[in-house]
């Protein structure tokens, strides 16, 4: 809360009181409180900020949740199958290194411009952290462990339900949490472009109108909602892996 504080008294003291820093190329607050005043009341875009922020949300949480869908079973089949690993690998290095701005035009082509396009640069720049930590994981359970269920003769999808996944679990959030981090990173790019409405495309706008104050907003309203959304994982992770702290506690 100091450090905020400190921030916050620099930003009145250079912007409002002693005018080192032009308004044109950094809001005061005052510009700042009007610019979020006309977004919350009477919309920017053709939309307002709730509009913007809730379309926002839609395509983070639609690109997190299908990145998970994918990512997770994939690393969890690559830790564990040397005959997979050995298939799959090469082609996920060869995605790997594929920034995720770059997709933008084959998803525009493929989808258009609606929001399926910006779902899947969104799902292409967080597929990757979840994948990778999840086979790390899987790669760093004991062996004693799998050792002692394949004695007990586990089947199958119990052994990955009891075993795979809770022993790779405190990696698999791991990648959870920078593939959230790389969903909000991407989305503003993704939005730039056939966007209606969102915070990407607020900012896009406030960028073409030379309108410092509009541009904070919704960079403060980025910051605040991925703040939100990490915290929000942290609870389920928490929650989760609540098992982990119960054994240690007893060891």
């Amino acid at each position: 809360m100091t450090t905020l504080a400190v921030v916050a008294l620099a930003w009145v003291l250079l912007t409002g009181v002693s005018g080192l820093v032009s308004p044109g190329r950094f809001p005061t607050p005052a510009d700042t409180w009007a610019a979020g005043i006309q977004a919350m009341m009477r919309g920017y875009g053709d939309a307002t900020l709730v509009v913007h922020v809730l379309q926002s949300l839609k395509l983070v949480a639609l690109g997190f949740l299908a990145s998970i869908a994918v990512g997770v079973p994939l690393g969890l089949l690559m830790g564990w199958s040397k005959t997979a690993e050995a298939v799959l690998n090469p082609v996920f290095m060869l995605l790997r290194p594929i920034p995720p701005l770059a997709w933008i035009p084959l998803a525009i082509l493929w989808l258009g411009l609606g929001d399926g396009a910006k779902i899947l640069v969104i799902f292409f720049a967080a597929f990757v952290p979840s994948v990778i930590n999840t086979q790390v994981g899987v790669k760093t359970i004991e062996r004693p462990v799998i050792e002692a269920a394949r004695m007990l003769g586990t089947p199958r999808w119990r052994f990955v339900r009891e075993v795979l996944v809770p022993g790779a679990s405190p990696m698999i959030f791991t990648g959870l949490r920078l593939s959230l981090q790389a969903s909000w990173t991407t989305l503003v790019a993704a939005e730039l472009v056939g966007a209606l409405a969102g915070l990407g495309h607020m900012l896009n706008l406030a960028q073409q109108d030379l309108y410092p104050g509009m541009i904070l907003v919704g960079m403060v309203c980025v910051a605040i909602f991925g703040a939100l959304t990490t915290a929000l994982l942290g609870a389920v992770e928490r929650r989760a892996l609540a098992w982990k702290r119960t054994r240690g506690g007893a060891a």
